[in-house]
């Protein structure tokens, strides 16, 4: 791969010992085996207030958000794992999103961090379901916002369970769809740009 992809992997959870941070971790894991430079990063790293224009005008954009923002800028691809929070996508992730979303410049071209990128998302979840009914929201909300998400996507069910301690996965069947998701971002992105 004479280009060299640049993708950001990260989950919408905080938690020290999160099952959707090792699972993105397994799909970074795919992305760098077909050529990717990826840069992972853990949201806990970069705590924002929660999305508010009064605060925005007054104060500007947050330096964790600017932060956030110019990482999504300098990578071409996501790897996004959501935790599933009552059906729907957890308030750190949308909130990250929401920041990273707004301008930061007049002359700035709209969605800049987000206009064009390619995504993979999956999850995972102690629920039978993995956390299916958040990747529906994710999808539908990078959609509106020019992300091209990928048909390929992956919710793995019992979380509490999955995983070996080094962070791979128990089933080696799961553990290849899930790098192949990062692989799949990898290809997508440099045929896109090379």
């Amino acid at each position: 791969m004479a280009y060299t992809p640049k993708i950001l992997a990260f989950a919408g959870s905080t938690r020290t010992d999160s099952y959707n941070k090792k699972l993105v971790q397994v799909a970074a894991n795919g992305a760098r085996t077909a050529g990717a430079e990826v840069t992972y990063v853990d949201l806990r790293d970069l705590p924002m207030p929660l999305y508010d224009e009064d605060l925005e005008k007054s104060e500007g954009m947050p330096e964790n958000a600017r932060k956030f923002k110019q990482l999504m800028i300098e990578h071409q691809g996501l790897l996004i794992a959501s935790p599933e929070y009552n059906s729907s996508i957890t308030a750190v992730l949308k909130n990250v999103i929401d920041w990273a979303s707004r301008p930061t410049a007049p002359d700035e071209p709209p969605l800049v961090a987000f206009a064009d990128k390619v995504a993979a998302i999956m999850s995972t979840s102690p629920g039978g379901l993995g956390g299916l009914r958040c990747l529906v929201h994710l999808r539908s909300i990078l959609g509106n916002i020019r992300v091209i998400v990928l048909p390929d996507q992956i919710a793995v069910p019992k979380a509490f369970e999955i995983f070996n301690p080094d962070g791979t996965m128990k089933d080696p069947k799961q553990q290849e769809s899930i790098e192949k998701l990062g692989e799949k971002v990898a290809t997508v992105v440099a045929k896109l740009h090379g």
